[in-house]
Protein backbone atom coordinates (compact mmCIF):
# COMPACT_ATOMS: atom_id res chain seq x y z
CA UNK A 1 0.00 0.00 0.00
CA UNK A 2 0.96 3.50 -0.71
CA UNK A 3 1.13 6.09 1.65
CA UNK A 4 1.52 9.83 2.10
CA UNK A 5 3.52 10.89 4.72
CA UNK A 6 4.47 14.19 6.49
CA UNK A 7 6.58 15.14 10.16
CA UNK A 8 6.20 18.57 11.11
CA UNK A 9 6.89 20.12 14.66
CA UNK A 10 4.37 19.69 18.10
CA UNK A 11 5.43 20.63 21.38
CA UNK A 12 6.69 17.04 22.00
CA UNK A 13 8.75 17.19 18.93
CA UNK A 14 8.93 16.21 15.74
CA UNK A 15 5.10 14.00 14.79
CA UNK A 16 4.73 12.33 11.90
CA UNK A 17 1.58 10.92 10.32
CA UNK A 18 0.56 8.47 7.15
CA UNK A 19 -2.42 8.58 5.56
CA UNK A 20 -3.50 6.35 2.33
CA UNK A 21 -5.05 7.73 -0.96
CA UNK A 22 -8.50 8.64 0.89
CA UNK A 23 -6.34 10.58 3.67
CA UNK A 24 -6.96 8.55 6.11
CA UNK A 25 -4.71 7.99 8.93
CA UNK A 26 -3.07 4.98 8.56
CA UNK A 27 -0.49 5.29 11.44
CA UNK A 28 1.26 8.45 13.05
CA UNK A 29 4.71 8.45 15.59
CA UNK A 30 6.36 10.98 17.75
CA UNK A 31 9.32 11.34 16.10
CA UNK A 32 10.57 11.55 12.40
CA UNK A 33 9.56 9.55 8.97
CA UNK A 34 12.13 6.63 10.18
CA UNK A 35 10.09 6.31 13.64
CA UNK A 36 6.84 6.03 11.43
CA UNK A 37 8.27 3.86 9.07
CA UNK A 38 9.06 1.34 11.87
CA UNK A 39 4.98 1.42 12.84
CA UNK A 40 3.88 0.17 9.50
CA UNK A 41 3.71 -3.40 8.13
CA UNK A 42 5.82 -4.31 5.39
CA UNK A 43 3.64 -3.62 2.61
CA UNK A 44 2.91 -0.24 3.08
CA UNK A 45 5.53 2.11 1.50
CA UNK A 46 5.99 6.08 1.96
CA UNK A 47 5.74 7.42 -1.11
CA UNK A 48 5.09 11.59 -0.82
CA UNK A 49 3.45 14.27 1.13
CA UNK A 50 0.73 14.92 -0.90
CA UNK A 51 0.01 18.33 1.42
CA UNK A 52 -3.83 17.92 0.33
CA UNK A 53 -4.34 14.58 1.83
CA UNK A 54 -1.59 15.04 4.97
CA UNK A 55 -3.09 19.00 6.02
CA UNK A 56 -6.04 17.76 6.99
CA UNK A 57 -4.62 15.87 9.92
CA UNK A 58 -1.75 18.38 10.80
CA UNK A 59 -4.02 20.85 11.24
CA UNK A 60 -6.06 18.59 13.66
CA UNK A 61 -3.27 18.23 15.51
CA UNK A 62 -1.84 21.85 15.71
CA UNK A 63 -5.21 22.68 17.06
CA UNK A 64 -4.86 19.82 19.87
CA UNK A 65 -1.63 21.38 20.93
CA UNK A 66 -3.28 24.82 21.19
CA UNK A 67 -6.04 23.57 23.65
CA UNK A 68 -8.86 24.31 20.75
CA UNK A 69 -9.72 20.22 20.01
CA UNK A 70 -10.77 17.84 21.72
CA UNK A 71 -11.86 15.12 19.23
CA UNK A 72 -9.93 14.41 16.57
CA UNK A 73 -12.64 13.45 13.26
CA UNK A 74 -10.35 12.37 10.55
CA UNK A 75 -10.89 9.48 9.57
CA UNK A 76 -8.56 6.49 10.72
CA UNK A 77 -7.92 2.92 8.80
CA UNK A 78 -5.57 1.26 11.08
CA UNK A 79 -4.98 -2.12 10.36
CA UNK A 80 -5.29 -5.16 13.35
CA UNK A 81 -7.53 -7.59 14.16
CA UNK A 82 -10.91 -7.68 15.76
CA UNK A 83 -10.07 -7.52 19.43
CA UNK A 84 -7.33 -4.51 18.62
CA UNK A 85 -9.75 -2.70 17.31
CA UNK A 86 -12.27 -3.31 20.00
CA UNK A 87 -9.77 -2.24 22.16
CA UNK A 88 -8.38 0.57 20.02
CA UNK A 89 -12.29 1.98 19.68
CA UNK A 90 -12.61 1.67 23.68
CA UNK A 91 -9.33 4.15 23.60
CA UNK A 92 -10.92 6.79 21.34
CA UNK A 93 -14.20 6.44 23.46
CA UNK A 94 -12.11 7.87 26.64
CA UNK A 95 -13.03 11.36 26.83
CA UNK A 96 -10.22 14.30 26.36
CA UNK A 97 -9.04 14.75 30.19
CA UNK A 98 -9.49 11.36 31.64
CA UNK A 99 -7.63 8.21 32.06
CA UNK A 100 -8.23 5.01 32.23
CA UNK A 101 -6.22 2.13 33.78
CA UNK A 102 -5.68 -1.46 31.69
CA UNK A 103 -7.43 -3.22 34.25
CA UNK A 104 -10.72 -0.82 34.68
CA UNK A 105 -10.46 -0.61 30.17
CA UNK A 106 -10.71 -4.78 30.37
CA UNK A 107 -13.66 -4.29 32.56
CA UNK A 108 -15.02 -1.96 30.28
CA UNK A 109 -15.16 -4.12 27.68
CA UNK A 110 -16.79 -7.18 29.87
CA UNK A 111 -13.31 -8.99 30.46
CA UNK A 112 -11.85 -7.76 33.88
CA UNK A 113 -9.44 -10.46 33.51
CA UNK A 114 -7.94 -9.11 30.10
CA UNK A 115 -5.67 -6.12 31.09
CA UNK A 116 -2.50 -8.03 29.99
CA UNK A 117 -4.16 -8.59 26.47
CA UNK A 118 -5.73 -4.75 26.35
CA UNK A 119 -1.95 -3.36 27.34
CA UNK A 120 -0.52 -5.38 24.26
CA UNK A 121 -3.47 -3.81 21.81
CA UNK A 122 -2.85 -0.32 23.43
CA UNK A 123 1.01 -1.24 22.69
CA UNK A 124 0.67 -2.13 19.17
CA UNK A 125 -1.67 0.38 18.11
CA UNK A 126 -0.47 2.25 14.79
CA UNK A 127 -2.38 5.68 15.68
CA UNK A 128 -1.23 7.42 18.55
CA UNK A 129 -2.37 10.55 19.93
CA UNK A 130 -5.45 10.22 18.05
CA UNK A 131 -6.50 6.93 19.02
CA UNK A 132 -5.45 7.97 22.78
CA UNK A 133 -2.88 5.13 24.25
CA UNK A 134 -1.82 7.78 26.06
CA UNK A 135 -5.23 7.96 28.35
CA UNK A 136 -4.10 4.35 29.56
CA UNK A 137 -2.77 4.48 32.98
CA UNK A 138 -1.36 1.16 36.04
CA UNK A 139 -3.87 1.11 38.68
CA UNK A 140 -1.60 2.74 40.80
CA UNK A 141 -1.71 6.06 38.48
CA UNK A 142 1.80 5.63 37.31
CA UNK A 143 2.26 6.67 33.02
CA UNK A 144 3.25 2.89 32.41
CA UNK A 145 3.81 1.83 28.51
CA UNK A 146 3.62 4.54 26.29
CA UNK A 147 5.72 3.62 23.03
CA UNK A 148 7.35 7.04 22.70
CA UNK A 149 8.41 7.33 26.50
CA UNK A 150 6.57 8.92 29.70
CA UNK A 151 8.04 12.27 29.12
CA UNK A 152 5.57 12.42 26.48
CA UNK A 153 2.96 10.70 27.82
CA UNK A 154 3.25 13.33 30.76
CA UNK A 155 3.05 16.12 28.43
CA UNK A 156 -0.10 14.59 26.80
CA UNK A 157 -2.09 14.42 30.13
CA UNK A 158 -0.84 17.76 31.27
CA UNK A 159 -2.34 19.19 28.38
CA UNK A 160 -5.61 17.51 28.61
CA UNK A 161 -5.76 18.05 32.47
CA UNK A 162 -5.48 14.24 33.57
CA UNK A 163 -2.25 13.98 34.87
CA UNK A 164 -2.78 11.91 38.16
CA UNK A 165 -2.33 13.99 40.80
CA UNK A 166 0.87 12.21 42.42
CA UNK A 167 2.26 13.05 39.49
CA UNK A 168 2.20 17.09 39.43
CA UNK A 169 5.02 18.95 40.39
Amino acid sequence: MNLHATTFPTPCGPFSVAVNATGAVVATSFGDLDSLRSRLKPTCHLISDKLALTLPVKKEIDAYFAGKLRTFTVPLAAGGTDFQHRIWSALVAIPYGETRSYGALAADLGNPGASRAVGRANATNPICLLVPCHRVIGSDGSLTGFAFGEDIKRQLLALEGSLPTQLLP
